[in-house]
């Protein structure tokens, strides 16, 4: 079993950036993925952007340009830097971690981008 823990949702401004991280309980040593959820009030849940165990990246359209997601040198956390946010970023980021075996969730980190 592995556990994942959010961090680094805030207040920000337009404009701004923050750095989300995930981080697992232990390495992986199976072929994973890693991924960025997010819901706001009123939408589904939606996939932000994802890594793999191999170091390959997919973002969705609304945010590429200005979000990356990259990985330690352990390869056992994941950041989603994010850059030039704008209100309609504002939900709730949840990190997902699958493997051919595991699925895990975070709890979630609030990230709200408002004047």
């Amino acid at each position: 079993q592995v556990q994942l823990v959010e961090s680094g949702g805030d207040l920000v401004q337009p404009g701004g950036s923050l750095r989300l991280s995930c981080s697992a309980s232990r390495n992986i040593f199976s072929i994973w993925r890693m991924g960025w959820y997010r819901q706001a009030p009123g939408k589904q849940r939606e996939l932000v952007a994802v890594i793999t165990s191999g170091g390959s990246t997919n973002y969705a359209n609304s945010v590429k340009g200005r979000f990356t997601i990259s990985r330690d040198h352990a390869k056992n956390t994941v950041y989603l830097q994010m850059n030039s946010l704008k209100p309609e970023d504002t939900a709730v980021y949840y990190c997902n971690l699958r493997s051919a075996t595991v699925e895990a969730w975070g709890q979630g980190t609030k990230v709200t981008v408002s004047s």
